[in-house]
């Protein structure tokens, strides 16, 4: 079993081997306003460690630049001022170079905290902050995603498309008996706080597929004007395709009659055996709608992921993004961690092939605004 500082030093070096391939240009565009920059990324996930957990248990640390926490706080209301989420992008400096130098630093005081100090509290919050460290990995490569997309050269990042081919389940579907079953984490291992509490829910039987919609079974959606029937969409959902003028999923472009997406190893012909991705709430209840059929609960598919096989897409749920019974909020700045964002989201279960490993579990509540296409997110039927 590897021991925290080997967790530490094995989620910051991923995160590195991430960016391994970007170029100093890459590091500061953002390309919308709910995507962050590679440079903030990396700075803000650094912050997190400093700020925490180094300044609490290190005696008379010093902050490696007293500018950065007005610049690299997220959302942390009860620390202090931050700059506004839509201005990172406008970061030239500090440079990559002198972030880099930061990370270095607070790796270095938490390396030498960690084999010097035992306390159940601080270690909480490091494994916290690993977590917290996995999950903006997972966004580092969606927002650098999303960056190069706007390029009209497409250029090609990796090697791997990071497109999953095909289904490993066999075709059909499973039925969930009624019943009444355990909803939320029950064991001693890391989750987060929305995860609890455990509580119990009835379920009605019902049926899940065994896979997940295929590029080419959306395709036949578009071919029938599945975009341009509102009985297909929720109002808010038509508004949302009318008003951004959207007539198929993100990153697609039709070249000579031929549907293309851009990948990560550049601007490709889509399969239609793969597994569809990067596709709105919106969209996936209106194609749902289209097939006569529904998207999952999120208790649903909590029932059912044992059943399953999950992990390449996140999959949205017709689950609002609420607090479970008994759920409590932590004190102090951790509390603001997930509670606050209880409202106007959608729950996404599983993980995705941008997810880092062993990050997941099937009690995980991932949550995003219904609009929201650039996470690796895919459909799951139900009925």
């Amino acid at each position: 079993m590897k021991t925290l500082t080997e967790k530490y030093i094995e989620t910051r070096q991923r995160t590195e081997m991430i960016c391994k391939h970007l170029q100093v240009e890459d590091y500061t565009p953002q390309s919308a306003v709910f995507a962050s920059p590679p440079k903030w990324h990396i700075a803000h996930i650094t912050w997190f460690f400093e700020e925490m957990i180094l300044k609490k248990y290190v005696p008379k640390y010093k902050v490696f630049d007293t500018n950065f926490g007005f610049l690299f706080n997220s959302y942390y209301n009860s620390i202090g001022e931050r700059i506004e989420r839509h201005n990172r992008g406008l970061l030239t400096r500090p440079t990559v170079e002198r972030v880099y130098q930061y990370r270095a630093y607070v790796d270095d005081a938490m390396i030498k905290l960690l084999g010097s100090v035992s306390d159940k509290e601080m270690t909480t919050l490091t494994i916290l902050g690993i977590n917290h460290e996995q999950q903006h990995q997972e966004l580092l490569i969606t927002d650098i995603k999303h960056t190069l997309a706007l390029n009209p050269l497409y250029p090609q990042l990796y090697k791997n498309n990071l497109i999953n081919r095909y289904n490993k389940n066999a075709n059909g579907w499973t039925e969930i008996p009624e019943g009444t079953y355990q909803i939320g984490h029950q064991s001693d291992d890391f989750c987060f706080d929305n995860e609890l509490g455990v509580h119990r829910v009835f379920l009605e039987t019902f049926e899940i597929s065994n896979n997940l919609v295929t590029y080419g079974e959306f395709i036949a959606f578009i071919n029938d004007d599945g975009y341009k029937n509102p009985e297909y969409w929720l109002s808010e959902g038509w508004s949302w395709i009318n008003d951004n003028h959207i007539s198929n999923p993100l990153y697609w472009k039709n070249v000579n009659d031929t549907w293309h997406h851009y990948t990560f190893s550049g601007l490709e012909s889509i399969d239609e055996n793969a597994m569809l991705t990067h596709i709105s709430f919106y969209e996936a209840a209106a194609y749902a709608q289209w097939k006569g059929l529904r998207l999952p609960t999120e208790f649903e598919w909590e029932a059912a992921s044992s059943k399953l096989h999950w992990g390449t897409h996140w999959e949205w749920t017709n689950s609002a993004y609420l607090p479970y019974p008994k759920f409590k909020t932590a004190q102090g700045a951790v509390g603001e961690y997930n509670g606050k964002f209880m409202i106007n989201q959608m729950v996404l279960r599983g993980a995705s092939i941008a997810t880092a490993l062993g990050h997941s579990r099937p009690t995980y509540r991932n949550f995003f605004h219904p609009e929201s296409q650039w996470q690796f997110s895919g459909i799951r039927l139900a009925k």
